[in-house]
């Protein structure tokens, strides 16, 4: 039975610049290091100490080169983002990770391209979306629920991630759909307002028929009366689970 809310992720765009140039590579700079500083081959105990000295500052360098090349990469995963080719932006993503690996916004950006990607919808350069059949299907969204437990694991109160998992296990894996009940209910301990949390819980909980809470929910979202629209979606859902749980009893 189909509720009226169409929930969807939402994805934050931001202002980015195409990664334009390539970095250099830590072969290139050590050859450097050996033509600049002279420390090919040190031997003695002096020339390793007077190596180790100026190698120190040469791996200032490096790490300023490496920073600046996982930035590129963010931007450039963001741009693909406001472009909406999912595919190369998940790639992007992914590549930034190797420089930040504890970066918890990577992961959730990797987890919302993975469901367009799991709905045909990585766009390429041409703008002309692939087709995706269904074992690819689940394989991507499975890559969505990694990426969000992952971000979640670095950050347990990222809001954004909650939710995203959450709508990922009631609308997309519902056959893990009890899953996503803890989930929402942590993003509504701090989204104490967000009427489209509730929906998706009260959702979750239909699907695995907790009934009152679901009907609690759609009480309390008719009771805020965010806009007539969703009041509306509110109490049509309300008669969809009463209905459940008289045919139920």
């Amino acid at each position: 039975m189909k509720f009226s809310l169409v929930s969807k992720i939402a994805v934050l765009g931001m202002a980015s610049v195409f990664f334009a140039s390539c970095s250099p590579s830590y072969n290139s700079i050590k050859r450097m290091q050996k033509m600049e500083e002279g420390v090919a081959h040190p031997n003695t105990k002096e020339e390793l100490k007077e190596a180790l000295s100026k190698y120190e500052r040469r791996a200032l360098d490096l790490v300023t080169t490496e920073a600046q090349e996982g930035i590129w990469y963010k931007m450039l995963g963001t741009r693909y983002l406001d472009e909406k080719m999912y595919g190369q932006a998940m790639e992007s993503f992914k590549k930034a990770l190797t420089f930040y690996p504890d970066n918890a916004n990577l992961y959730y950006y990797i987890a919302v391209c993975a469901v367009y990607v799991a709905h045909g919808q990585a766009f390429d350069l041409a703008n002309v979306a692939g087709t995706i059949d269904s074992e690819k299907k689940e394989e991507y969204l499975r890559m969505s629920e990694a990426a969000y437990t992952q971000a979640l694991n670095i950050n347990p109160d990222y809001y954004r991630a909650l939710y995203g998992i959450g709508v990922l296990y009631t609308f997309e894996l519902t056959e893990d759909s009890a899953k996503a009940i803890p989930y929402m209910e942590r993003f509504l301990q701090t989204q104490t307002k967000d009427t489209n949390g509730m929906f998706v819980l009260a959702r979750a909980y239909y699907l695995n028929a907790e009934y009152d809470k679901a009907i609690a929910l759609y009480d309390k979202i008719i009771e805020l009366a965010p806009s007539k629209e969703k009041v509306a979606d509110a109490q049509n859902n309300k008669k969809i689970v009463l209905d459940a749980q008289y045919a139920n009893n």
